[in-house]
């Protein structure tokens, strides 16, 4: 990898190349952006990558942060029937936009968006 994962001052988790880019407030959030990750991936019907200028697109009006992964350069997004990961640290890191990359988890019920965990 072109980079080193790292915690940084105020216990953000991040990635260093060419710059320092935090990806989530915490690391906490980062463990949470991985099991948030696994779980959709288990229920989601469909599962739709975009990527470089296509992540501009994706239209996340309606939708709400998911708080839990803290995310900063790195976010996720709950909406009626779907989670959307939205992956733009990388890309910052390596100053390459192109890079940037969102995972649409699509056809979730309310245990696939919650897992059973109430609003």
């Amino acid at each position: 990898m072109p980079y080193s994962f790292m915690i940084g001052p105020g216990d953000e988790f991040g990635i260093q190349a060419e710059r320092w880019t935090p990806l989530h407030a915490t690391v906490e959030g980062w463990i949470e952006s991985l099991a948030l990750a696994h779980h959709a991936s288990m229920w989601a019907r469909r599962i739709t990558r975009v990527t470089g200028d296509d992540v501009d697109g994706i239209a996340l009006d309606g939708y709400e942060p998911v708080p839990e992964v803290r995310g900063l350069a790195d976010t996720w997004w709950r909406g009626r029937d779907s989670l959307v990961a939205v992956y733009s640290g990388e890309a910052e890191c390596l100053s390459f936009p192109g890079g940037r990359s969102a995972l649409i988890y699509s056809g979730l019920d309310e245990w696939g968006l919650r897992g059973g965990v109430e609003p």
